[in-house]
């Protein structure tokens, strides 16, 4: 009789590591810490929820136009016209980009993620797209392709009006992820910390490039409506994290002038930023579970020629937790058991379930990591009795 099997596997916990008591806590209204590698949401404070995500929403349209540069439809110098609508775009961060000039596409990127041009990306858009409204189109039908669930855009630049431009940090952070690992030739434009444009020295406005060792990226957001934001990832010893705040808010800062509130809420929302990695780097430990090779589980096989087949994920398997998480952390293989031979190589068993406070549960499939053929007979006969022998030893 077919039975869900549960085998519980035990992971040694070395009580020497060191347990780090801070707890993740920031006034970002929403935030996230994600590993680089694997995906795995490390913390998360309200991370599913749609929010502005004023420039930072510009990754997006930078993702468009990367796909194309790493498809070789477009080449860095390439150029785009700027048109008279991408010239009137004089609100908030622009590159003062002027009507009939042609810019290179590399110069587009550093204008967009240094400058934060709102009238750079208008240009990206219509040289990617035609037209604004169909770059627009282009732009949700790929986030929906690159699994950005909560995400819906209205322009290439974070701009509130009009209203309707949300990405809840979760979908920041996937983001990141994604052009971290697709397009990694691009990628080190988000670590220039500094463009020359119209003869003019232009800094990158995500001082945690300077101030969090490993910063390599990417870029930050302000509204009125929704306070600072940044998305920024960082790598120290072989490990990237990925962090996203939105929704930081000075009011101190209210009664100064615009350029002093510029200044003083770029250096308190880069001081948040650098303090939260600081932390989730000594807070969160990689462990390895399995290499791709090993064997995780015996599965029992029901008349075959032998009786378990070994199970394996066929990938490394690794988590990043706390310390005090680990030593909580829960590791079973439940299956449909016993499995009926013949077993094929690589035919699916089963599923490795890992469970840690505080941690997203992760659920693995397991494969036959040998084929397994049918009994003869003769083993069928025995095997029938020894089953009815122990059922009988059962009651």
């Amino acid at each position: 009789m077919r039975r869900l099997a549960v085998l519980f596997l035990l992971f040694p916990f070395f009580a020497g590591s060191p347990v780090l008591a801070e707890a993740v806590q920031t006034s970002a209204e929403h935030a996230i810490i994600m590993d680089g590698d694997t995906g795995q949401v490390l913390w998360a404070k309200d991370a599913y929820t749609p929010v502005p995500p004023a420039s930072m929403s510009k990754l997006m349209t930078l993702e468009l136009l990367f796909q194309r540069l790493h498809d070789h439809r477009l080449k860095l110098t390439d150029t785009f016209p700027v048109s008279e609508r991408a010239w009137r775009e004089r609100s908030g961060s622009v590159c003062f980009v002027n009507i009939g000039d042609h810019i290179s596409i590399e110069n587009l990127i550093r204008c967009v993620i240094i400058m934060s041009g709102n009238d750079s990306c208008i240009t990206i858009a219509e040289g990617v797209g035609g037209t604004v409204e169909n770059f627009v189109a282009m732009m949700n039908q790929r986030a929906k392709e690159i699994g950005l669930k909560g995400s819906h855009f209205v322009n290439p630049n974070g701009l509130d009006q009009p209203p309707g431009q949300l990405m809840p940090v979760f979908d920041l952070a996937t983001l990141a992820r994604h052009l971290i690992k697709a397009y990694p030739e691009l990628y080190h434009f988000f670590s220039e910390r500094d463009f020359v444009w119209s003869n003019i020295h232009q800094h990158n406005r995500n001082l945690v490039l300077e101030k969090f060792p490993g910063a390599d990226g990417l870029k930050t957001g302000h509204l009125e409506s929704s306070g600072y934001g940044i998305t920024v990832s960082a790598v120290q010893n072989g490990r990237r994290l990925i962090l996203v705040l939105n929704g930081l808010r000075y009011p101190d800062l209210a009664k100064r002038d615009n350029k002093a509130q510029d200044w003083f809420g770029e250096q308190r929302r880069a001081d948040e930023a650098a303090r939260i990695l600081g932390l989730a780097f000594r807070e969160f430990r990689e462990y390895k579970l399995f290499s791709a090779a090993d064997t995780v589980a015996e599965a029992q096989v029901w008349r075959g020629e032998r009786e378990t087949v070994p199970l394996t994920a066929g990938k490394t398997l690794a988590v990043t937790l706390t310390p005090e998480a680990r030593a909580a952390m829960k590791v079973s293989v439940t299956y449909d058991g016993p499995v009926q031979a013949p077993v094929a190589k690589g035919q699916r068993i089963g599923t490795l379930n890992v469970r840690a406070p505080n941690a997203p549960a992760l659920n693995v499939p397991l494969y036959a990591a040998d084929a397994v053929g049918s009994a003869g007979f003769v083993s069928r006969i025995f095997a029938g009795l020894h089953a009815v022998i122990a059922g009988r030893s059962a009651k």
